[in-house]
């Protein structure tokens, strides 16, 4: 390796259901049942969290392990995870409290409704420096599209086809709606307290976007920049690879600065980054790989999918070098084959029902993580090479 590689941990959201894709609630059971798991507003789904690791191996062990433990929970009651990021097979007519008694959900269900219940992954990157922090904000801010173009899983809502790739983007309600490309440290935390002031934010979690400043006490210490556009990425290979591309983007920002940070390298000031990047997000969470973007360079035009080519080109010596080229195969195969959301709605199309189409990705995701797990245990190799043999690698 010429570089070490950056502290990174995962946040997961999974909804839960019967094995027959219907949605049932127990976030608020499993929170009381198994350390490490935590409660969403709606108890349909739960998240649990992955301690900081540099190594891909390590990240997917712990990954694996905690879904291992809940799995054998959810047996017992005839439940197991469902793939998506929406509620697929609904109902999102009505919000289900996870914690009746907790204030901050009571004022969330009452300000946005089952707009938030959602499923999804965020990725945290460790960066020490608070400026350096802020410039991996705006690159990832502006390269957002691409990660919710290869993440994209949620193209059905109450048993119905929405017409956007990512329902889940469509609908979340980005707080406060106008968010600012920060120019440094000290712009972030003037605008969060203005945020406060002004009441846009209840606390200083409240700032729902893409991408963010993360910390022990934000917006004053931050030390990890979060990425929070992807859809639920619940094959692990497949979300160790996109971590490995984000990873690779932020190391060649923080080798090179002037090249990659929008804010220095762009033909365009920050306002005009900003308002790109919401509108290649939103074009993103429409059509996804197909998408037609604005490059923040000097905002040509292209498809997510051709600009994924060209960066996964750009980073590929680099990849090789800290030996994260199989980790990030499959990215190629996403990019072959359709992401998630492309694919179900290409068996929809032939007439797979929407029933049918979650039924057989959630026993696939089941039979995949324990391929994984065999794997881990037996302590063979098992990067991205290792192809996938279940319906979660093709259509």
């Amino acid at each position: 390796m010429t570089a070490p590689l950056l502290l990174k941990g995962f946040e997961v959201e999974m909804f839960t259901g019967r094995p027959d894709g219907t949605v049932v609630g127990c976030a608020d059971d499993v929170a009381r049942a198994l350390p490490g798991f935590m409660l969403e507003p709606d108890r349909r789904n739960l998240e649990y969290a992955t301690p900081p690791a540099a190594e891909y191996r390590q990240q997917l062990g712990q990954l694996l392990e905690p879904r291992h433990t809940l799995r054998a929970w959810l047996r017992q009651r005839d439940l197991t995870l469902l793939p998506g990021s929406c509620l697929s097979l609904g109902d999102s007519r009505s919000f289900e409290r996870s914690d009746p008694t907790n204030s901050y959900h009571s004022l969330i269900e009452r300000t946005y409704g089952t707009r938030v219940v959602t499923a999804s992954v965020h990725l945290n990157f460790g960066i020490a420096d608070p400026e350096r922090l802020m410039a991996a904000c705006r690159l990832m801010r502006c390269e957002g599209a691409l990660l919710l173009a290869l993440s994209a899983c949620s193209p059905f809502l109450d048993g119905r086809v929405t017409g956007a790739h990512s329902q889940r983007w469509r609908q979340f309600p980005i707080t406060p709606p106008r968010i600012p490309l920060f120019l440094h440290h000290g712009h972030y935390i003037q605008w969060v307290e203005e945020q406060l002031r002004l009441g846009a934010m209840h606390n200083v979690r409240h700032l729902w976007c893409s991408v963010r400043p993360n910390g022990r006490c934000r917006p004053y210490e931050i030390d990890r920049v979060e990425v929070r556009i992807c859809d639920l990425l619940d094959d692990p290979l497949e979300l160790l690879a996109v971590a490995g591309f984000c990873e690779l983007r932020l190391l060649q920002l923080l080798a090179d600065p002037e090249r990659h940070d929008p804010l220095w390298a762009s033909t365009m000031d920050a306002d005009a980054l900003a308002a790109l990047a919401d509108r290649n997000d939103q074009a993103a969470s429409r059509q996804s790989l197909a998408a037609r973007l604005h490059h923040w360079r000097d905002g040509h035009v292209l498809t997510a999918a051709q600009w994924l080519r060209q960066s996964l080109n750009d980073v590929q010596g680099m990849a090789e070098s800290l030996d994260l080229e199989g980790w990030l195969q499959p990215l190629h195969s996403i990019l072959r084959n359709g992401n998630r959301s492309m694919r179900w709605l290409r068996s929809h199309g032939e007439g797979e029902s929407i029933r049918a189409i979650v039924r057989r990705e959630a026993t696939a995701l089941e039979c995949r993580e324990r391929e994984l797990h065999q794997h881990l245990c037996q302590g063979t190799p098992v990067t991205a090479c290792f192809a996938p043999t279940t319906s979660l690698a093709t259509p």
